[in-house]
Formats: structure tokens, C-alpha cells, sequence
């Protein structure tokens, strides 16, 4: 192809100046995820697995304070009772759903980091998930923190950092670099756009800045698709999308999904354990379950929501804990805001500020860290923040992924003893 065709093919396609993301999802075995993996597990190398649970999961009915007395009479029929929570300690266990992280908490691999927050809590969904992926208590900044992360560290590789899901989140989009979008369930790149888009990658030093950046990102789209296959036909389903035999049921699975997220987490971890025993590259993976915007009949969604946690969570770790790097690899899981501490009239609760955030897997330091807000003592009917949400990612970002904080937190470098 000469260069006047390429250089009108790239400035009229749309791809200039963006970010290529991949669609294609691994349906085969973990031999074929990679081409450019090495086959062998790097047992050196950490993991990190974060999990966002989109829509405000309920901080006070997952770790639950059910010997509050107080507890009890804000909730009413919401609450659960001392003999229904798991326990923990310091009065407080864990929803009953939630089986697995008990055990791995009995065995001092899963830390509570308790009152997550920023200062002066937003209520709004998109707001608050803005602040929560950019690192930035003030306001959200246009790059997300593990895109910064990815900027001093990714060596502008494009899978040290991956999102298993339809789109790429703002917290994998740097300011130089971006990570990749694998989409469960999508289809591979023809065999003629992956050989065309090759070529058209193959940008002159000499050319124009922006015609450079959308041929990187052409090579970013050809390795990714490469990396991650996927099947020819849309033989997998998108997890955000309910089959056309879902019907109503899938609209009440479904319900208070409105905040984003995804529902088959099960399968997104799959790809990541995949990818993992076939020692890809990436350092840092994200995946997500939505449904958490409980304004009514809590209990229930809820509930099986945490289950499905509970089990995917369990299942992966299970697999992984087969292979040295499996035993490397770090679970965070968190939500854009906790629930308001007095049950609304419907059954369920309105959008609310701190809630805790789990930290599970091998290398983890189980047990409570921070320190839990008190019903007794609140701000506006929310809960006070006790712990800076920074804390926990600088500490990911130090023990985890091998990085200065400093330099993607805008400074801040407190840490945690949690890993």
C-alpha cells in the first residue's frame, strides 16, 4: 500500500488519534491464548485482579454489624441477625452469602480494609466510579490509575494491563498509554482486517505525529486479537447483553443493574486464569459484576449477588493456586460507594459513602485494616470515611505490581500492611 493511501485510509477511518481495543474472546484451550506468551507461568511476576461491583454494594449487609444494637434499628426488617451473619470479629461477620471468603478468611488470606472512601463523598454513580478509577479525591482526572501505572510501567505494551468486558474502563486509559478490551463473546478480526491492518501499522518515523499514533494503535488491535482470539462466529454470549430466551427472568436477575457492570463474572475470571496459566504478560486485570443499585428488595439481590461473588471468586483462586504465578496473584474488590445506614421504605437503601473493600489470594495479610465507622457518629445520615481509598491502591501498586505510588497517586504514598 503507498503512503498517500494509507495516510487517507488512517486520518478518514476513525482510528487516528484513538485507542484500538480488541474483540475476541479466548473459546479454546490455554495453549492457544497467546502467541506471544511464553507458555511457562512467570512465578516472579504478581497479579492483580480487580473487581469492581458496579451500582453501590451495601457495605452495612456485607460486613455486617449484626451485635449493633443500633445496627438493628436503623435497618429493621433489612437486618440480618447475629445468627444468620458468618462471623468474624469485633462483632462483625460477613453476609451469609459469602461462605468462601469466610473460609479464606479463617485462613488469613483475605484482609478487610474497612470505611473505603474519599473526602467529601459524592452520591452520584458516575461521579463517584469516575473518582474511585482516576485516583483523584478532588475530581476525576482524564487518565485512570492504572493507566498512569501502565504510562511509568507498561513499556507501552498494551496487554500488561487488560480489561476482560465490552468496553475498556477509565482506570486502564492512561495518558500515553492504554490497556486492552477483550469482550467475551465477541468475534476474532477477519484474517483480511488483521493482515490490512498490519500493513497499515507500519507507519514511517518521519510521518506525522498523529498518523504514528494510529498505527500504534492498528498494532495494538492486530496484537490483542492475536493475543486473545476468539471465536469466528458470536458463538458466546456478551455478558451486559441477555439472550433473546432470557425473558423476564433476566430482567429481574438484572434488576438495579442500571449502574454498569457485568454479569458473568465467572467467565471473565476464566479468561484471566487462562491467560495466566499461559504466562501472559499482563500484570493487571479487570473484571466486574453489576447489579448492586438496591434501592428496593435488597435482601434478596443482594444476596444472590454475593453468592455469585462468593463462588466465581473462589473457583478462580482454586485454579490458579495450581501454578506458582496462580499463587502470586492479588483479588481486590470494590465498589464506587457504600449504602445510606437507615433502610429506606422499599426494602433496600439509598446511595450512601464508605464502605469496606476486600483484598483475598496467597500473599495477603488477612485480617481488619481501618477502622469501622460508627453508627453513632455520622455525617449528613452517611457514614464518616475512615480510610483513604489511595491507601489501598498504593499499596497494590507498591506490594502488587512493583511501582512507585507516588508517581500515579500525584504524590501520595501512604500504604497499608494488607500485602
Amino acid at each position: 500500500m503507498d503512503t498517500w493511501t494509507r495516510r487517507k485510509f488512517l486520518t478518514t477511518s476513525g482510528v487516528a488519534g484513538g485507542v484500538a481495543l480488541a474483540a475476541g474472546a479466548t473459546a479454546w484451550g490455554v495453549e492457544e491464548l497467546l502467541a506471544s506468551g511464553s507458555g511457562t507461568p512467570d512465578a516472579d511476576a504478581s497479579t492483580l485482579v480487580l473487581v469492581t461491583l458496579y451500582g453501590g454494594n451495601d457495605g452495612l449487609n456485607t460486613l455486617v454489624p449484626a451485635a449493633d444494637s443500633h445496627y438493628q434499628d436503623l435497618r429493621g426488617d433489612l437486618a440480618y441477625g447475629e445468627d444468620e451473619v458468618l462471623p468474624l470479629d469485633e462483632g462483625l461477620g460477613l453476609n451469609p452469602a459469602m461462605k468462601g471468603l469466610k473460609k479464606l478468611w479463617d485462613d488469613r488470606r483475605l484482609a478487610v480494609v474497612r470505611g473505603v472512601s474519599y473526602p467529601k463523598p459524592d452520591h452520584s454513580h458516575f461521579r463517584s466510579m469516575a473518582i474511585w478509577q482516576t485516583a483523584s479525591p478532588t475530581g476525576p482526572l482524564p487518565s485512570g490509575w492504572l493507566g498512569r501505572w501502565l504510562d511509568h510501567a507498561g513499556g507501552g505494551d498494551p496487554l500488561k494491563g487488560v480489561s476482560v468486558g465490552a468496553t475498556l474502563p477509565p482506570l486502564m486509559a492512561g495518558e500515553t498509554t492504554a490497556g486492552a478490551a477483550v469482550r467475551l463473546g465477541g468475534t476474532a478480526l477477519p484474517d483480511a482486517w488483521r493482515r490490512r491492518c498490519s500493513e497499515l501499522s507500519r507507519v514511517a518515523a518521519d510521518e506525522p505525529a498523529l498518523l504514528r499514533r494510529a498505527g500504534a494503535s492498528l498494532a495494538d488491535l492486530t496484537k490483542v486479537s492475536a493475543a486473545f482470539g476468539g471465536e469466528r462466529e458470536t458463538e458466546r454470549q456478551d455478558p451486559a447483553e441477555p439472550g433473546d430466551d432470557a425473558g423476564d427472568a433476566a430482567g429481574e436477575a438484572d434488576k438495579g443493574a442500571s449502574a454498569g457492570g457485568q454479569g458473568a463474572l465467572g467467565a471473565q475470571l476464566e479468561v484471566v486464569a487462562r491467560a495466566i496459566e499461559a504466562g501472559v504478560s499482563t500484570r493487571a486485570y479487570s473484571v466486574s459484576l453489576g447489579g448492586f443499585d438496591t434501592h428496593a428488595g435488597e435482601k434478596a439481590t443482594q444476596s444472590r449477588l454475593l453468592g455469585q461473588l462468593d463462588h466465581d471468586l473462589g473457583a478462580f483462586l482454586q485454579r490458579v493456586r495450581a501454578t506458582p504465578a496462580g499463587r502470586k496473584v492479588v483479588v481486590a474488590v470494590y465498589s464506587e460507594f457504600g449504602r445510606r445506614p437507615k433502610a429506606n421504605a422499599s426494602q433496600g437503601t439509598d446511595h450512601g459513602t464508605s464502605g469496606p473493600v476486600f483484598v483475598l489470594g496467597e500473599p495477603v495479610k488477612g485480617g481488619f485494616y481501618g477502622e469501622q465507622p460508627s453508627l453513632t457518629d455520622l455525617t449528613d445520615d452517611d457514614l464518616r470515611t475512615t480510610t483513604d481509598f489511595r491507601s489501598v491502591y498504593a499499596t497494590l501498586l507498591r506490594n502488587v505490581l512493583d511501582a512507585d505510588p507516588g508517581q500515579v497517586l500525584g504524590g501520595y504514598d501512604e500504604t497499608l500492611a494488607f500485602v
